[in-house]
C-alpha cells in the first residue's frame, strides 16, 4: 500500500476591509494633511485693540544759551574777587582788584589784619554749596568734582577777601598797596567766575558736536591768578530770558513741539517746574534742534552749561496699537457726486460703464466700500474699479474717469473672519506703539481685533488664527 504524502497546503486569509477601517485611513491621512499645512503656514496672530497711553522717556541734556558779557582786564597782575559768584551786582560795584607787584599777598600774611573768622551767614552760604554738590552727584561724571573744588576754593577765598577790605583803609595807606587797583562793574547782572567758548552761541550755530562733554572745556578764574591785559577776569549775565538747546532725533517731533508753543519742563538738578517758550532749528549736516526760553530761574543755574531737563508733555491718550499691525493702501479717489446708493441691499456704490456682447454701453451698479472721505471726495476699494474705468453720475450723462489713486494709513480688522482694511488716524507714537483716534467714521472701536503683523496678511484674505 502506497504511502500517503504529508503535504499540508497554507491557507491565506483574504484581507477582510471593513468600511471602519477606509474612514480611519482617511481621517488619517487629513490629520498629517492639516499638520503639514499647519506648520508650513504662516500663521496670522490677532491683537485686541483697548484704550491706553504711550508713556515717553522725555529726559534730554541740554545746552543753555544766556546773554553773557566777558570782561577782560585792563592791566597785568593778581586777581582778587570781592563779589560773590552767582549773585547780581549793580553798577559801580567792586568786583575785583589787580595786584600789580604781587605784594599784597604777603602784606596779608604779615600785617595784623584781625582774624579772618567767617560769619554765621558765610558759613551756611558753604554748607548749602556742599550739601547741593552731595545730592546731586553722579558718579559717571567725576570731573564735576574738579569743579566743585574750584568753588568751594573761590568761595573762600572771595569770603575772605571781605575782611581784606574792611582793613582797606591802613592797607591803602602803606607803600606795598601804591600799585591795587580797583575795578567796578559796568553794568549789571550775575557775575561769573568761568569761560567756556559758548558764550555767543545761538540756536542757529548749534551743532551736534557740542553736546559731546568730553570735548567740552571750562576755564575757572581763580582769586591771586596772574592775569595779562586782555585776559577774561569775569563773565556777566544781563539777562533774565535764557534758554536751553536741546537735540532730537525726529524733525516731526519738533515741529509737534513748536506746535504746542509751550512746553512744561522740569529741571532735574532741583526739580522745579517751569514754562519755556519752543523754537526749532535744522541746520546743514540735517541735525534738528529745539530751544525752550525761560524768563525766570537763570540765576539758579547761571553757573552751568549742561543740564538735564524733563519735558512734561500731556498724555496722547486713545486706541493703543503696535506699529507692526499698521500697513499703506492705495485707493481711488472719486468725486462724491458719482456715488450713490443703490442695489437690494441700499449699500454705496458706482454707476460704472460696461459693455454688452453687441458692444453697446450700459451702465452696472457696482457695490464698493468707502474708506475714507473728504468734503468732496471719497476713498473707494481698489480691488472693485480699475484705472480708465468710466463711471456715470446719477441722474446725468457725465462721466468720470477712474484715475487719481491716494493712499491711506491703516490695520486689518478681522472681527468679521476676514482681513478688512480699517483706515487709523494716529495721533503719536514711539518704537513699538502708536496712539491713534477712536470711533472715526471709517477707523476702528476699542475692543476691535486686529492683525497684529500686518505683512502676514493681503486684503480680504480669510484669516484662522
Amino acid at each position: 500500500m502506497a504511502g500517503t504524502g504529508n503535504n499540508v497546503t497554507k491557507y491565506r486569509r483574504p484581507i477582510n476591509l471593513n468600511i471602519g477601517m477606509i474612514i480611519f485611513a482617511v481621517i488619517f491621512v487629513y490629520i498629517v494633511i492639516c499638520i503639514f499645512m499647519y506648520l508650513s503656514t504662516e500663521h496670522v496672530v490677532g491683537y485686541e485693540v483697548k484704550e491706553g497711553s504711550l508713556s515717553y522717556n522725555n529726559v534730554y541734556k541740554g545746552i543753555a544759551l544766556r546773554t553773557e558779557q566777558i570782561v577782560n582786564s585792563t592791566t597785568a597782575g593778581y586777581t582778587n574777587y570781592y563779589a560773590r559768584e552767582g549773585e547780581r551786582i549793580a553798577v559801580h560795584d567792586l568786583v575785583y582788584t589787580i595786584d600789580e607787584t604781587g605784594k599784597l599777598a604777603d602784606y596779608i600774611k604779615t600785617s595784623e589784619t584781625g582774624e579772618n573768622s567767617l560769619s554765621d551767614h558765610d558759613l551756611m552760604e558753604l554748607k548749602s554749596e556742599i550739601e547741593s554738590f552731595s545730592n546731586d552727584f553722579d558718579r559717571t561724571s567725576f570731573s564735576d568734582i574738579y569743579n566743585f573744588k574750584y568753588s568751594i576754593q573761590g568761595t573762600v577765598l572771595k569770603l575772605a577777601n571781605y575782611n581784606v577790605l574792611e582793613s582797606a583803609e591802613a592797607l591803602n595807606g602803606t607803600a606795598n598797596t601804591a600799585l591795587i587797583d580797583y575795578f567796578y562793574a559796568n553794568n549789571t547782572g550775575i557775575v561769573i567766575y568761568s569761560v567756556d567758548g559758548m558764550e555767543n552761541l545761538t540756536l542757529q550755530d548749534m551743532k551736534m558736536e557740542y553736546f559731546d562733554q568730553k570735548n567740552y572745556e571750562k576755564t575757572h578764574l581763580l582769586n591771586n591768578e596772574l592775569v595779562a591785559a586782555g585776559d577774561p577776569v569775569y563773565k556777566l549775565s544781563t539777562d533774565e530770558n535764557w534758554s536751553i538747546v536741546i537735540p532730537v532725533e525726529e524733525e516731526e517731533f519738533a515741529r509737534q513741539l513748536v506746535e504746542e508753543e509751550y512746553i512744561k519742563v522740569r529741571f532735574m538738578k532741583n526739580q522745579n517746574i517751569s514754562w519755556g517758550k519752543v523754537d526749532a532749528f535744522t541746520n546743514e549736516e540735517g541735525d534738528t534742534f529745539v530751544s525752550l526760553t525761560f524768563t525766570n530761574s537763570m540765576i539758579s543755574f547761571c553757573t552751568e552749561r549742561f543740564l538735564d531737563i524733563e519735558l512734561l508733555l500731556e498724555d496722547e491718550t486713545g486706541l493703543k496699537i503696535p506699529n507692526s499691525a499698521i500697513v499703506e493702501k492705495e485707493f481711488f479717489i472719486v468725486p462724491k457726486e458719482y456715488v450713490t446708493k443703490g442695489g437690494n441691499s441700499g449699500a454705496y456704490g458706482v454707476l460704472l460703464e460696461t459693455y454688452n456682447d453687441d458692444g453697446n454701453a450700459t451702465t452696472e451698479f457696482v457695490e464698493t466700500t468707502i474708506y475714507e472721505e473728504t468734503d468732496t471726495e471719497y476713498y473707494l476699494d481698489d480691488t472693485v474699479l480699475r484705472s480708465g474705468s468710466y463711471l456715470i453720475k446719477p441722474d446725468s450723462m457725465e462721466k468720470y474717469a477712474v484715475s487719481r489713486i491716494g493712499s491711506l494709513t491703516g490695520v486689518y480688522n478681522i472681527n468679521k473672519g476676514y482681513a478688512d482694511f480699517k483706515q487709523i488716524i494716529v495721533l503719536y507714537n514711539n518704537d513699538e506703539y502708536s496712539i491713534v483716534k477712536s470711533n472715526t467714521t471709517y477707523g476702528l472701536s476699542v475692543y476691535d481685533f486686529i492683525v497684529l503683523d500686518a505683512a502676514t496678511v493681503e486684503d480680504n484674505d480669510f484669516v484662522y488664527e
